[in-house]
């Protein structure tokens, strides 16, 4: 389920199974149609996602993005006996509601900022006066990824929670409000099968939320990003698990809240240490791009493990060579932007070795493709060391040509600093 390039890039995956046969995705993009049949149904219509699934006798059904995590769909077809990866509704609050993962954290004594919730705008900025510091301000529900303002001063912050709570722009993610302490450090995700017992943590990887060079312009659902983090050491690695994984698990456990799929913690390595910025229930977009073309366990071999009780037995075999994953966008993304535009050079991209051009928001007209979204492509590259990688990366990305193409020239340029 899904249409963006995380689900593009988990259909390259489950289809080089050799335990596939066929896979279907909904409603999928231009770049899915030659590895999948596309099913013409919303992810919204319930129903017939059901039907369909029983009546093709699908054996597994993997979603890709949070909102029909959030809304329930795994709860439905497990109600109806049908073999279905991700977690349930009750488990996915963890990213459909920013106040209920960080009041979990608090109750649990896992790391991550100091905040405040409202539910007024006024006392929100009341509040506010109080701060010199950078803050940052959350809509409490889903926002694609661009529910999160950085603000340095007293007056960006009270401009974003009035694009939050009263142009409502994010609907009813505008509900409540956070103002959380701006953590300043590395930022670093960390990704994880779970089957609320065992973690079986991926590769580490570094996302590019800005929209601009240097991490400037407003937050987007990511333009690009590397495998693995460098910086992130075992030890590193390590007390990242016992300091935020573990405890997370056992908070979930004792809260009564089951949990089987994916798990995504986005930190910030702080002079303190990790702390969380946040978690999401399922891949990130677009580091699922990077970790799946290093990935060599079988992925349905590692779902199933997931839900049967088992992940305990399997372990993932990694490409030792990094990835660099480059989002090309629409002119004017995450704001308004046009679509529409012809898309040409992706096969002349992909003719180089170790390139796979994961489509996001594309869609065909007369055979080809054209742009039909603000996240368009991911240019994504593997090489014998992340230099090689970055540079294939972008030498594959300048032979792709679309009117308003625009992306950032420093994606991964932090990890060969270190």
């Amino acid at each position: 389920m899904g249409g963006g390039a995380r689900e593009h890039a988990l259909v390259w995956k489950l289809a080089r199974s050799p335990r596939v046969d066929t896979v279907y995705v909904l409603p999928g993009n231009a770049g899915t149609e030659s590895l999948a049949q596309q099913v013409d149904l919303g992810m919204e219509d319930r129903a017939g996602l059901l039907r369909f699934a029983r009546s093709e006798g699908i054996d597994l059904t993997v979603v890709g993005p949070e909102v029909p995590l959030v809304e329930g769909i795994v709860d439905l077809f497990e109600e109806a006996g049908l073999s279905i990866f991700g977690p349930t509704q009750s488990a996915a609050r963890l990213e459909g509601s920013k106040v209920f993962c960080k009041e979990l954290m608090c109750r649990h004594g896992i790391p991550t900022g100091a905040f405040r919730v409202f539910r007024s705008p006024q006392e929100a900025e009341e509040y506010l006066e109080e701060w010199e510091d950078p803050v940052v301000i959350k809509a409490d529900g889903l926002a694609a990824g661009k529910g999160v303002s950085v603000c340095h001063s007293y007056e960006q912050a009270c401009d974003a929670i009035n694009t939050i709570m009263k142009e409502r722009i994010f609907g009813s993610a505008g509900d409540q409000v956070l103002v959380e302490e701006c953590l300043v450090g590395q930022e670093v995700s960390v990704l994880a099968f779970t089957d609320g017992r065992t973690l079986c943590i991926l590769e580490t990887c570094q996302d590019h939320k800005a929209a601009l060079d240097g991490g400037e312009g407003p937050n987007t659902g990511g333009m690009g990003a590397y495998s693995p983090a460098p910086f992130v050491t075992p030890t590193l690695q390590a007390r990242i698990e016992r300091e935020i994984l573990v405890p997370l698990l056992h908070a979930l456990n004792v809260e009564e809240i089951p949990y089987r799929g994916f798990l995504y913690a986005g930190l910030m390595l702080t002079e303190e240490g990790p702390k969380v910025l946040e978690f999401n229930v399922r891949l990130g977009d677009p580091e699922a791009q990077a970790l799946l073309v290093r990935m060599r366990t079988d992925l349905v071999d590692l779902m199933e493990a997931t839900l049967n009780d088992k992940l305990h037995e399997v372990s993932i075999e990694w490409d030792p060579r990094p990835s660099v994953c480059l989002v090309l966008t629409s002119q004017g993304y995450p704001g308004a932007y046009a679509t529409g535009h012809s898309i040409t050079g992706i096969e002349s991209a992909e003719a180089a070795e170790d390139v796979v051009v994961f489509h996001g928001g594309t869609a065909r007209r007369r055979k080809r493709p054209i742009t039909a979204g603000g996240r368009v492509l991911s240019v994504t590259a593997l090489g014998e060391d992340l230099q090689r990688a970055r540079s294939k990366a972008y030498e594959a990305a300048s032979r792709i040509h679309f009117e308003g193409k625009t992306y950032r020239s420093d994606i991964a340029a932090s990890g060969l600093t270190n």
